[in-house]
């Protein structure tokens, strides 16, 4: 299913949609780095 949000966090999944997107991409990425 596509969702169309700046990032999308499933499971051990972290992903964006475009570049712009990037900052959250990053700052959710490293919450799930930090589980």
């Amino acid at each position: 299913k596509y969702v169309d949000e700046e990032v999308v966090v499933d499971g051990n999944l972290v992903t964006s949609r475009k570049p712009d997107d990037l900052p959250a991409f990053c700052r959710e990425l490293v919450k799930a780095l930090e589980k």
